[in-house]
């Protein structure tokens, strides 16, 4: 009897458990869609499924949502079954499906939110180029402008050693024209005198070198024509040789005055023109330390100014030197002419010597 009410006592409970298990199955579906549950912290490492056991022949197997816990992260703890309790697939769902998301909604957020923006480092901003007086064009006389004074200076200065070379070379050019052409007709006139009388004649009151050496050579002859029966004609020739060699010296001294400035224009110009270029060069190369910069548009003015320093000594020098040498040649050319001019004077005291003039000098002066 007391079995029997025991087995009725089950039968009427089986009922009430099942509808317990299909309250409890479609609880979590209305609770997801009203407010979602507080997050389950997942473990590291998911734990293995444990195999359910078999379930209950009162419960429905198709009422027990198994997608949502395949899908959850983590499994939930699963309660000690007991006798004729639910499957634990059945019972682990509502814990799985509800915090699914929310669980990893933190983290997944903070993961898909982009990462808030470094601070960018800023380049530091260059410093301030100070103002350079730098040339509004690059013709020599804007770099002349916005050169340094000592350039300046040495730009000033090789430019008036080009116009003194300059204006030597007009003036000693005409000087040396004129000496040459004024030699050339007095040594045809000389060379058709016959003797020392004719020639004074001839140059009488002129005024030049030959004219000169004409009148020296017949005085020193007049003075020595009183000695000549004791002394013999040598002593007339060294001493006539003598002052003509003094008048030729003196012509020649003259003719290259004026010609030394340019061996010290052409010798000393390039030096000057390299000093303004290292100066000009020293002042770039402290204008690039202050503006902290080798940009070629601050750097490439002062080394132009530089540079013109130079190019004005090369200008100054190159035509000094060619003047010189040009002038040297002329020189020489016009010594030798004075010196052709003196031997043919020479010739003609030995010529009176041996034909017994000079002695009708001597007689013609008293």
């Amino acid at each position: 009897m007391r079995a029997d009410a025991k087995f009725s006592l089950s039968v009427a409970v089986a009922p009430l458990l099942a509808a317990g298990l299909l309250a409890l199955a479609t609880a979590p579906v209305g609770a997801q869609d009203t407010a979602p549950a507080a997050p389950v912290e997942a473990p590291a490492t998911p734990a293995p499924a444990l195999p359910a056991p078999t379930a209950s022949p009162s419960v429905p197997a198709a009422d027990a949502p198994a997608g949502p816990a395949a899908e959850a992260p983590a499994p939930a703890p699963t309660a000690p079954a007991a006798p004729g309790a639910p499957s634990p697939e059945a019972a682990t769902p509502p814990a799985a499906e509800a915090p699914a998301a929310p669980a990893t909604d933190p983290v997944a957020d903070t993961a898909a939110s982009p990462a808030a923006p470094a601070p960018i480092a800023t380049e530091a901003a260059p410093a301030p180029v100070p103002e350079m007086t730098l040339p509004h064009d690059l013709s020599p006389w804007g770099m002349f402008m916005a050169a340094d004074m000592v350039v300046k200076s040495v730009m000033v200065g090789l430019a008036i050693a080009s116009l003194v070379t300059w204006t030597v070379w007009l003036v000693k050019s005409l000087e040396i024209m004129g000496a040459r052409g004024r030699m050339k007709k007095a040594r045809a006139q000389l060379n058709d005198c016959a003797d020392l009388a004719e020639a004074r004649q001839a140059f009488a009151g002129r005024k030049g070198v030959v004219p000169l050496l004409v009148r020296a050579t017949y005085e020193e002859s007049l003075a020595s024509v009183s000695a000549l029966p004791r002394s013999g004609g040598d002593g007339l020739k060294e001493r006539v040789g003598s002052h003509l060699g003094r008048i030729e010296a003196e012509a020649g001294r003259r003719m290259t005055r004026g010609t030394s400035i340019l061996a010290t224009i052409g010798s000393v110009a390039p030096f000057v023109g390299l000093f303004g270029t290292v100066w000009g060069i020293m002042n770039s190369f402290i204008g690039i330390s202050q503006s902290q910069t080798t940009n070629l548009a601050v750097v490439a003015p002062g080394i132009a100014e530089a540079l013109l320093a130079t190019a004005m000594g090369l200008v100054a020098a190159i035509p000094a030197v060619v003047i010189y040498n040009h002038f040297a040649r002329s020189i020489t050319g016009y010594r030798q002419e004075l010196a052709d001019v003196s031997a043919n004077l020479e010739r003609m005291v030995s010529r009176d010597l041996d034909h017994g003039r000079l002695r009708a000098f001597d007689l013609a002066a008293e």
